[in-house]
């Protein structure tokens, strides 16, 4: 069995009142790496780096964390904004595992809160990577919701979710929709539709709706004093490029980089890229 095999990396911890399902990896010494994963039905951060894991566990502590509803992971009733209840999350995660400071990677929703821990621990935040991220996207060309958001909303309100309607979603995710693929679909639709799963996304949504403030996190990045490498499909269809660049104008310290080719996923559809722009960002 792989020494990076699901079984072989997975851990659970108490995290505050919650307990927390992730995958560790990587030596016990080295800088610590934080890999935070995008939203959707499904989801969970094996799906989302598992392919991943090797290359960043050559390097770093590297730390696949589900956040809070996802996966093996608690979510009571969220007393704040999904943003600020899984960074707090996280930040009790590491303090269980007596980790001060690291390098954090989030793609989607897992960027929205890896800009949150930045802006309300920031001595814990050494780098950002953010990739498409959730809360600091401001649309300045394309019209709101997106293709992708429509097709994720159509699955969640469903009474009763298809496949059908799984694979239009993750269609949006990708430029080449060859990668959509029956065992991917399956892979997402299963976890997807279990009751734990559906009530976790509620709460998700409904913590949104009842702080709405928590998901403007463009508002508050000019806060976030450390470096910050963003990165973007150039045709992605859930948080379209032009969102970017608020966020990039914003930002005191970052950088943004566009994969051609790609859409949501780059970290799939650009993966030895990704990585290597990755590595060099977090070790330069």
């Amino acid at each position: 069995m792989s020494i990076h095999s699901y079984e072989n990396t997975s851990r659970t911890a108490q995290a505050g009142p919650l307990s927390l399902h992730y995958h560790e990896a990587g030596p016990a010494d080295g800088p610590a790496l934080v890999m935070l994963h995008g939203g959707g039905p499904g989801a969970s951060g094996w799906g989302n780096f598992a392919d991943n894991l090797p290359h960043f566990a050559g390097r770093f502590r590297t730390l696949i964390v589900d956040q809070p509803g996802y996966s093996r992971s608690e979510l009571p009733e969220p007393d704040c904004d999904y943003f600020s209840y899984s960074a707090r999350a996280v930040i009790a995660l590491l303090d269980e595992l007596d980790i001060p400071r690291a390098h954090f990677l989030g793609t989607s929703l897992g960027g929205g809160v890896a800009a949150r821990i930045a802006l309300d621990h920031p001595a814990r935040a050494t780098k950002l990577l953010l990739s498409a991220p959730a809360g600091l996207s401001l649309n300045l060309f394309s019209p709101a919701p997106t293709e992708g958001l429509r097709r994720l909303i159509e699955f969640g309100e469903s009474a009763a979710p298809t496949r059908e309607q799984m694979r239009a979603f993750l269609t949006t995710l990708v430029h080449d929709p060859s990668r959509v693929t029956d065992a991917l679909v399956e892979e997402r639709y299963a976890p997807a539709v279990e009751e734990r799963a559906r009530l976790g996304a509620a709460r998700m949504a409904a913590s949104f709706a009842r702080w709405p403030e928590g998901s403007l996190l463009w508002r508050e990045a000019h806060r976030i004093g450390c470096p910050v490498l963003l990165t973007w499909g150039r045709e992605d269809r859930v948080t379209p490029v032009d969102g970017a660049f608020v966020a990039l104008k914003t930002l005191p310290d970052a950088r943004l980089h566009v994969f051609p080719r790609c859409g949501h996923l780059v970290q799939d559809e650009a993966a030895e890229d990704f990585r290597r722009l990755a590595t060099d960002f977090f070790l330069g």
